[in-house]
């Protein structure tokens, strides 16, 4: 049987993360050679995966990453099962990492087979449900695209958001920041009304209609302050038309006017986990 060696497993640990115990098996079993050992830990990963796909992994980290020229942004979760995971460090380390990575990519599907320490993405995840024991998966994968994009990240890691501003502006930066903590706060439908599913806004009218009746208001009266009532669900729904946190007296699209007369909300993308 090979002789293995503090330095190996310790070398080991550090390339795949599984614990120390868990990487003196794998290097006794494959004895000694360190590829084989590797491959031993991520087909434990995949036990473990397969063991806990059914799980329900709602916890985790949403982070969000911007490029250098602030164009494009893109935003992911790492779904995990527990807080107490979610908020260990080398977790959020793997989601920053994996946000950095996502930024080159499309799509979800893409960035799943983009590589990351000689792996694919998807068969990292694999390897780290093994290594923490816990469902781990890519759960949100949302980009923007703008003249300008901003960032926010709340304390905690749940909520993430981009905001896209049309142009790149002085006070953008500043701006996009805090349309992008309103965006987290409030948790608009929409961009604005046109935003809105017709579905949600079928569903409002007959939420308004209901409330109205019940209140012994006549039948033909109904549409228009249905409507009306419509108008303020809009104000408190829409990002644009809502009262900005900083200053309710004025809107989200009035403060960002404020910062340059041109400049207009084009979009922004939330993710929250809990």
């Amino acid at each position: 049987m090979a002789k293995i060696t503090a330095a190996e497993v310790n070398k080991l640990r550090k390339a795949t993360g599984a614990g120390m115990m868990d990487c003196k098996k794998a290097l006794v079993e494959a004895e000694g050679d360190f590829d084989q050992a590797i491959e031993i830990l991520r087909k434990k990963g995949q036990k473990v995966a397969a063991k806990r796909a059914d799980r329900e992994s709602s916890e985790g980290a949403a982070i969000a990453k911007v490029n250098g020229d602030n164009t494009q942004g893109v935003v992911i979760s790492l779904n995990c099962e527990t807080d107490f995971v979610a908020k260990n460090d080398s977790f959020v380390k793997l989601a920053n990492d994996l946000a950095d990575l996502a930024l080159g990519f499309d799509s979800k599907d893409d960035f799943l087979a983009a590589s990351i320490d000689g792996m694919t993405v998807a068969d990292k995840l694999t390897e780290q449900t093994g290594v923490i024991g816990e469902k781990i998966e890519i759960g949100s994968f949302e980009r923007l695209n703008a003249p300008f994009v901003g960032s926010y990240i709340h304390a905690g890691n749940k909520i993430a958001t981009l905001v896209g501003l049309s142009a790149n502006v002085d006070g953008a930066a500043e701006a996009a920041k805090d349309v992008a903590m309103q965006a987290a706060a409030m948790n608009p439908v929409a961009l604005n009304e046109e935003g809105v599913d017709q579905s949600i806004i079928d569903k409002e009218i007959e939420i308004a209609k209901d409330q109205l009746r019940e209140e012994g208001k006549p039948e033909e009266m109904l549409d228009k302050i249905a409507q009306g009532k419509l108008k303020r669900f809009f104000k408190d729904n829409t990002l644009v038309n809502q009262a900005f946190i900083k200053d309710s007296k004025q809107s989200v699209s009035q403060y960002v006017k404020s910062v340059d007369s041109s400049l207009e909300v084009t979009g922004f993308t939330r993710v929250a986990l809990g």
